[in-house]
């Protein structure tokens, strides 16, 4: 499956437990920045795609963005710039 998201917004790859996500969608909704969200405990291969961009790692929450490129926990700021926003 292709999770790249449209230009302007992001792909997150997240667990309904993970704090560090629930703050970051927070942020995001704050600034108006609009994704796609992605439990990778529900979504089969996800959790493997999100492995293979953390050197083995389930580490999310992981962001996928419109030119390909991911991040891993990054800050509401290191998004904003990536999207030029």
């Amino acid at each position: 499956m292709d999770f790249t998201p449209d230009v302007g917004t992001i792909t997150m790859f997240s667990t309904v437990w993970c704090g560090y996500c629930k703050r970051l969608k927070k942020q995001l909704d704050a600034s108006g920045i609009g994704y796609t969200e992605i439990n990778i405990e529900d979504v089969p291969g996800t959790a493997e795609l999100v492995e293979s961009l953390n050197g083995g790692n389930q580490t999310v929450p992981t962001i996928l963005y419109p030119d390909g490129s991911a991040a891993t926990n990054p800050s509401l700021n290191d998004v904003k710039v990536k999207l030029g926003v």
